[in-house]
């Protein structure tokens, strides 16, 4: 009962929170609903940028797979404050500039009205496909097994997370449908700094445990009992062999911190650049401490319970918390990962919204839409999206590899063949918009053959680098026979008269700097 009682509490305070500072927002403009009446600043920036990034697919997945692969899944986590260092030095300024409000409104400018819609559609698609199924399925696992929903209700276990994922799924969709970025944002804030704590206490209790309350004897014990799984550069069979940091990763990174609307979309919903820069920066400060949260856990659970999980990988950290957390905290924690849950479902529906109300709606079937109905539009997208999405959600169990290995592998499919185009939108001025266009098809069916149709000895991450290769080769020849139109300058923007935050690029240098150093420090383990 004092679970059940913290857990609500938790989340009715957060929701409480919220509404007071939402009652005088303005939300029925495209500018307030979709980017918060571009008044974020940089903590609140971080914050949303974190929560909407680390849910229960990475709670449960990468502790999943650290448990069983070791530290070498930290490639993940500590290469995004390199892509987030790009973002802040040369994308969100000129985003900003541009005056974006999503992401595909660049590729019409930079390519043409095809290229804009076309990666609307693929990105909407990859929402409700990939990304949103697997947070709901996975919140579902970890409050089921905290809550045991399945025996209170009398039911099996299947029906507990089919409840509990439509249960999330409603609430989520409120928080977007209702309060916008702005919403959204805000319970970013308080959930997001609240993970941190909640998340660090995990590992942090747990080694006191095993260390006799010694923190450092704890972690030795640890270490002791499995040195291996510290290692951080992974053989060329693994499941993240090293080599792949310097393929297909970066790509990956760079499209998702710097390209990504669910991620960007706080960065456009910035004061100014000063405050943009600052979050996502601030955010790979986070991102380098976060392996505390989402992989350390995972390696002290094989302390705990040997490879007795190897078939059950997702259910180590549910197991972890129940075992190291006090009953009173249970609750608090629960309701913690609760808005991980609910943050990057509500911040996905809102970028789904938003994409399909400015890119293809305005776009496509009403250029004269006045900003009410706009706003209308995306409601009812995020909600026709959620029940889309919560219908989907029990059809990613039983990964072979773990959930999120399933979502990344997934991801590529639609973020390699944007980012490629994003790329050489940004850098190659010669590339037509008919080249973009057909790279994006060949790109899709290059990976879906080479990942799932073909039984290929080539891990993803490396087919991520050849499909970005052949896109580019791709772009290249068909941009010889169909050449480019576009007028479009980036030295019309003048990036220069914007003022940048003036610690932009001594942080920039120590983030780089700190996640050499990892690699290294840990490398030899």
């Amino acid at each position: 009962m004092l679970t059940v009682i913290t857990f609500v509490g938790f989340l009715v305070f957060v929701a409480i929170y919220s509404y007071t500072k939402l009652r005088k927002e303005k939300l029925d403009s495209p500018q307030g609903y979709f980017l918060g009446g571009r008044s974020l600043t940089g903590i609140v920036i971080a914050g949303s940028m974190l929560l909407t990034n680390i849910s229960t697919e990475h709670l449960i997945g990468l502790n999943g797979s650290s448990y069983k692969n070791g530290f070498i899944i930290i490639a993940w986590e500590v290469t995004s404050a390199l892509a987030l260092v790009a973002a802040a030095i040369y994308f969100v300024p000129r985003y900003l500039k541009m005056g974006l409000t999503t992401i595909p409104e660049f590729l019409e400018k930079r390519f043409d009205k095809n290229t804009r819609l076309l990666v609307a559609s693929f990105l909407i698609i990859s929402f409700v496909v990939t990304l949103l199924p697997i947070v709901l399925y996975t919140g579902a696992i970890n409050l089921e097994s905290i809550f045991n929903i399945s025996n209170v209700l009398g039911g099996t276990r299947g029906q507990g997370l089919w409840i509990t994922v439509v249960s999330i799924g409603i609430i989520g969709s409120i928080y977007a449908i209702f309060g916008g970025l702005k919403a959204v944002a805000i319970s970013d804030t308080i959930n997001g700094y609240g993970l941190l704590l909640g998340g660090l206490a995990i590992p942090f209790l747990a080694l006191l445990s095993i260390g006799d309350g010694d923190l450092v004897e704890g972690l030795i014990r640890v270490y002791d009992n499995s040195p291996e799984k510290f290692n951080v550069v992974g053989s060329k069979d693994s499941i993240m062999p090293f080599e792949v940091l310097f393929t297909g990763l970066i790509i990956n990174q760079i499209y998702f911190w710097a390209m990504n609307q669910t991620i960007i979309q706080r960065a456009l919903g910035a004061k100014n650049l000063v405050e943009a820069q600052k979050g996502l920066l601030y955010t790979g400060i986070l991102k380098i401490l976060v392996p505390l949260i989402i992989i350390l856990p995972g390696v002290i659970g094989f302390y705990f319970y040997g490879d007795s999980l190897y078939e059950n990988q997702d259910m180590i950290y549910p197991e972890l918390i129940k075992k190291v957390l006090p009953l009173s905290l249970v609750g608090v924690f629960a309701a913690i990962v609760m808005g991980a849950v609910l943050s990057t479902f509500n911040s996905v529906l809102n970028s789904a919204a938003t994409i399909f109300s400015i890119d293809i709606y305005r776009g496509v079937f009403s250029s004269s839409s006045n900003e009410k109905k706009l706003v209308k539009t995306g409601k009812i997208t995020s909600a026709i999206l959620a029940v889309f999405s919560i219908a989907a959600a029990p059809f990613v169990a039983n990964a072979p590899d773990g959930l999120y290995q399933l979502l990344q592998q997934l991801n590529g499919i639609f973020f390699i063949p944007i980012a490629s185009i994003m790329i050489a939108g940004f850098f190659l001025k010669k590339i037509s918009a008919t080249g973009a266009k057909v790279s994006l098809f060949v790109g899709l069916f290059f990976y879906i053959t080479m990942t799932f149709i073909v039984e290929s000895e080539i891990h993803f991450v490396h087919i991520w680098g050849i499909e970005f290769l052949l896109n580019m080769i791709t772009m290249f020849l068909v941009s010889i026979f169909y050449p480019s139109t576009s007028n479009f300058k980036f030295s019309e923007l003048q990036i220069d008269d914007m003022v940048q935050w003036r610690h932009t690029k001594p942080l920039s240098i120590s983030l780089c700097i700190v996640t050499v150093l990892i690699y290294i420090m840990l490398g030899n383990f």
